[in-house]
Formats: structure tokens, C-alpha cells, sequence
């Protein structure tokens, strides 16, 4: 019996809000992190540091892919 293959509807409607809590966390996890590494050393303060240096390239593609669905979004794209 074949499967029903049918692709989903690309709905972008709330990506702007998806993209907003998701750099909400990541900014949450950053300061989080910045509070452990003050009682931390060595590699586990190294590892903090290198992983906040990612969320903070996560956080500059957040603020670019906001920026590219709310404009999207104002130029119509889910009417």
C-alpha cells in the first residue's frame, strides 16, 4: 500500500514570532551560562565561553531572519 506522500503547505505566518522566542531563549541560555561561568574554570569555563561565542552567531542570524519574514510579511506573503 503506497503511502500519501502530500507535502505540507508552507505556512510562514508565525515565523516572526518562532524566530522572536527562539533568540529570546538563546539570549536566556547566554546569560544563564554567563552566571555559571563566574563560579567555573579551565575547560569548563573555555567550553561557556565557546558556546556563548555560538549563540551569539545564533542570536545575529535570529535578528537577520526576523528582519528578512517581517519584511515577507509586510510585502504580503501570506495573503
Amino acid at each position: 500500500m503506497m503511502a500519501n506522500n502530500k507535502p505540507n503547505k508552507d505556512d510562514r505566518s508565525d515565523n516572526v514570532e518562532k524566530l522572536v522566542e527562539m533568540k529570546v531563549n538563546t539570549i536566556g541560555n547566554m546569560e544563564a551560562a554567563e552566571e555559571t561561568a563566574m563560579f567555573s574554570d579551565g575547560p569548563e569555563l573555555e567550553a561557556i565561553r565557546q558556546k556563548n561565542a555560538r549563540r551569539k552567531e545564533a542570536i545575529d542570524g535570529f535578528r537577520r531572519e526576523i528582519l528578512d519574514e517581517a519584511e515577507a510579511r509586510n510585502n504580503g506573503y501570506n495573503k
